[in-house]
């Protein structure tokens, strides 16, 4: 587990200095309590979700917030992120930051999960949407998607695309590629987007599929070759890199992800409620959204009820998806 404490604000500071009675005050002026509020993140540090959750903790301390951690437990396709928070104290200083895939595939991929979405958490914010990409070495001899296709399909044998994790939509959106072009393509789970491009610099896997805000940065330093965008439409960050659709592949226009967080049910609603508020307050400034446009992500900063309009709309459109896949989790 890697824990990133971000310090006392400098008046929590200036009140120790003056006395024990005094001291107490601006815990209590906090958008919280007294205890460190957690921003559980189910992805080592370096990844997108990772940056997000920095950025926010940043925000959230110059908003009133004397002590935030970001606390990262990956693993398990970050279910261990999720049932730790599914089993935290319901009193709103431990929140999940996840995508929406953990929330939407899994319950209709694996047999059993220890966590039910509508029962056991309460969407806060939305905070961004996620934008994802195509992406190989960039000493790969393919330098667009369609040379890629056609290598792979003179190269069926090294056919192995490197995701974060297995059964979430860039998963089946691979599964739909390999239809596309009539070569069993292999989805690879790595604990997190730092130890894919690792293995996609080195040329260990010939292909990712992952955020763009993972990939954004080596892409621009020449490590690494974004072939294509997933979605409708070109991202801003990257105006001459095409649509997989663009290059002939549709699977991938439902694969961009968001970022919700989430708290344990049974937090008192004024509780969330004045989460909700801190949280999209911090995703709308402007210094914050032009971090995250940097990184690659699209900060929304929207109340939870945004949040249970995407995962409805989520589930409706992949679940003829999963279930004609029959792709089933065997954990």
């Amino acid at each position: 587990m890697n824990v990133i404490r971000i310090f006392l604000s400098a008046a929590w500071i200036a009140a120790v200095a003056a006395g024990p009675a005094q001291a107490q005050a601006p815990a209590q002026a906090s958008v919280g309590g007294a205890h460190p509020l957690r921003l559980v993140v189910g992805f080592p540090p370096g990844g997108a979700l990772d940056t997000l959750a920095r950025a926010l903790a940043e925000q959230l301390r110059l908003g009133g917030e004397e002590q935030v951690i970001v606390d990262n437990r990956p693993g398990a396709a970050t279910r261990i992120s999720i049932e730790y928070v599914k089993r935290a104290p319901p009193d709103g200083r431990t929140v999940l930051l996840s995508s929406n895939a953990p929330l939407v595939i899994f319950p209709m991929t694996y047999r059993q999960l220890a966590y039910d979405v509508d029962r056991d958490f309460i969407p806060v914010s939305h905070l961004a949407e996620v934008p994802t990409v195509i992406s190989a070495g960039a000493d790969r001899p393919y330098k667009t998607l369609q040379d890629y296709l056609s290598w792979v399909r003179a190269n069926p044998s090294q056919g192995s695309v490197g995701l974060t994790n297995l059964g979430g939509t860039l998963h089946f959106a691979v599964l739909g590629m390999a239809k596309t072009v009539g070569v069993p393509l292999t989805p690879v789970a790595y604990k997190g987007g730092a130890p894919l491009v690792a293995d996609l610099i080195g040329g260990h896997v010939p292909l990712s599929a992952d955020a763009l805000a993972s990939q954004l940065e080596l892409h621009r330093a020449g490590k690494v070759r974004i072939l294509a965008v997933s979605g409708t439409r070109r991202n801003a960050s990257l105006p001459d890199v095409p649509t997989a659709r663009e290059a002939g592949i549709d699977a991938f226009e439902h694969a961009n992800a968001s970022y919700s967080a989430f708290v344990p049910a049974g937090t008192p609603a004024e509780v969330v409620q004045r989460l909700e508020r801190a949280f999209v307050a911090a995703m709308q400034q402007p210094q914050v959204r032009s971090a995250m446009a940097r990184a690659g992500l699209e900060a929304t900063g929207l109340p939870g009820a945004a949040v249970k309009r995407t995962l409805s709309a989520e589930r409706d459109f992949w679940r003829p998806v999963v279930q004609t896949s029959g792709f089933r989790s065997e954990e």
